[in-house]
């Protein structure tokens, strides 16, 4: 890699218009790679879950932890890092998010027990949030402003690839190594994009503003105590602890509203909120991506269990839901300049409830292209709309508010996931291990209705 030379300091000089070549090549090379790694990692572990599930001698509902640590470190944290790259700059928090990010992949890779594992995945998600807080906002430095378009619908591509990507990822892996090696791999892959971010990245300016840290603290309980109860409620806990849990997120949530309503640059963008089409956007991207997560984490169950098929031929069987969405998704984008996120949108969580309700009616003995088929319309209906709704969430908000749609817009994605790794907990202790995947892909589809529902309401606020 040839020596790179900073253009000076940004803060200082803030009318800088990107950073030249070559810095800038790779610049956008190690934002790509800890975007890859982050997303990644937060659905890698899916096709392992029972394979873990077994060798660390655990139930498949304690198992689910080993994604819902991770998801929600990632959900508490990803607002408040954004804020502190505002105060410190963007760089920083993007160079310790990664180094702490791979630090805890060795450690989740040499992990004998769930609860170590679990330690280990929460601090990669903490690692994690500091990547995907300031990804966004780095973008708007590195590329010229006349491109910066360009660079938010690449993050926005990565992105979406790389959370698709996961199963064929972890089957291509779980051909040749152990489960630990899923986690292993992110070791030399973060070194390096650390080791470029070091010398790539720019400087940032300085917001001069104080931590908000109430505000921070509110959030983060507020989110923890609803992840909790719902995960708690999926474990068997008494109705009473988890209403009284559920009670509290809420009761706090109202206070951590009011208390940013009356900021000028509130932590939460509760002010975007007020745009119709922002809001109904954002609430369609929790919904799509709980149905999106529960589907991913049952299905390796449905596969394991019932089907028989080993870890490998589960990724394998898993892959055209992704290879669709890769496909589909620029193909989206193109319409989406041309027609509206609610109809592309809507119609795209029809056709994406209608294959995991086809998933849930499976037969005891399918042939391949039973699974295949299904998969591909999974795939079809999500890649019609996730990248439209990407670009309704930013494009809806002011110029002036980029970033706070951006940290909205990866909040709402991971607490949507958050949720739906919670509600298949849920779903396989309520119900028999042979029936739990099943119930839970059927549960899936109705969330994917209500997504495509709220989708098409925004044909009206448009």
């Amino acid at each position: 890699m040839p020596d790179i030379v900073l253009p000076g300091n940004p803060a200082l000089a803030p009318a800088t218009d990107g950073v030249p070549m070559p810095q800038r090549m790779w610049a956008i090379l190690t934002i790509a790679l800890g975007l890859t790694l982050a997303v990644l990692d937060g659905g890698i572990a899916n096709v392992a879950l029972p394979t873990i599930a077994r060798e660390v001698n655990t139930s498949a509902a304690n198992s689910i932890w080993v994604v819902n640590a991770y998801q929600l470190a990632v959900t508490i944290s990803l607002l408040p890092l954004s804020s502190l790259g505002e105060i410190y700059g963007y760089k920083r928090i993007y160079q310790a998010g990664l180094i702490l990010f791979t630090v805890a992949s060795l450690a989740c890779a040499m992990s004998s027990s769930l609860n170590t594992l679990i330690l280990a995945r929460m601090l990669q998600g903490f690692g994690a949030a500091g990547i995907m807080s300031v990804n966004s906002a780095l973008i708007r430095f590195i590329y010229p402003r006349r491109w910066i378009g360009r660079g938010v619908g690449l993050n926005a591509t990565v992105g979406s690839i790389a959370s698709a990507l996961g199963p064929t990822v972890a089957a291509g892996i779980l051909s040749v190594a152990p489960w630990p090696w899923l986690f292993a791999v992110n070791v030399p892959l973060g070194l390096l994009g650390a080791f470029i971010a070091l010398r790539a990245l720019p400087d940032t300016p300085l917001s001069g503003v104080q931590f908000d840290l109430t505000s921070a603290v509110l959030q983060a309980v507020c989110i923890g105590t609803l992840l909790f109860g719902v995960s708690e409620l999926g474990h068997g806990e008494s109705w009473v602890h988890v209403v009284v849990e559920l009670i509290v997120a809420g009761l706090i949530g109202f206070v951590l509203v009011v208390r940013q309503l009356g900021l000028t640059a509130p932590m939460l963008p509760v002010d975007l909120l007020r745009i119709p089409l922002f809001a109904l956007s954002v609430a369609s991207s929790v919904s799509s991506f709980t149905s999106q997560s529960i589907g991913l984490v049952s299905v390796p169950f449905l596969f394991q269990h019932r089907l028989g098929l080993d870890q490998v031929m589960t990724g394998l069987m898993m892959t055209p839901q992704p290879l669709v969405v890769a496909v589909i998704a620029p193909f989206a984008g193109r319409l989406a300049d041309k027609y509206p996120a609610g109809l592309l949108g809507g119609c795209g969580m029809a056709v994406n409830a209608a294959g995991l309700l086809a998933m849930s009616l499976l037969p005891d003995h399918p042939s391949t292209l039973d699974i295949v088929w299904r998969m591909t319309l999974c795939g079809l209906g999500f890649g019609f709309f996730n990248t439209p709704n990407n670009r309704a969430i930013i494009m809806s908000a002011p110029a002036a508010r980029t970033g706070g749609a951006s940290g909205m817009q990866a909040t709402a994605r991971l607490l949507g996931q958050s949720m739906g790794a919670a509600l298949v907990a849920l779903v396989f202790t309520a119900f028999p291990a042979e029936h739990g995947p099943t119930v839970a892909l059927s549960v899936a589809a109705g969330i994917a209705v209500v997504a495509s529902c709220v989708s098409f309401s925004r044909l009206a606020a448009a």
